[in-house]
């Protein structure tokens, strides 16, 4: 969600967010309660963790669009145990 600046005469800046398109442009100052006008910034774009963003892109996509599966994934292989004695590795194997 957007956070978006707000400066009250009295009080000075403040900050709130509110859902992309539907901020007001004058709210309450949480301090006085007088009129907080909208104060234009730049964007913080590029601010946040590469990998935060990517998981949070994957959560977006996959609760709108899920993939489907349609076999769970397959199972590793089991690593086998160390032979004991080395002269077992000639044998024939059951």
């Amino acid at each position: 969600m957007p956070l978006y600046s707000y400066r009250c005469d009295e009080d000075g800046p403040t900050d709130a967010h509110w859902p992309m398109g539907t901020a007001p442009s004058v709210i309450p100052c949480p301090t006085c309660g007088g009129d907080a006008g909208r104060v234009i910034t730049a964007p913080h774009l590029g601010l946040a963790d590469r990998g935060r963003v990517a998981a949070i892109d994957r959560a977006e996509a996959s609760a709108g669009e899920p993939a489907v599966v349609s076999a769970p994934p397959p199972r590793a292989p089991r690593a086998r145990p160390p032979r004991l004695d080395p002269r077992t590795a000639g044998l024939p194997r059951p």
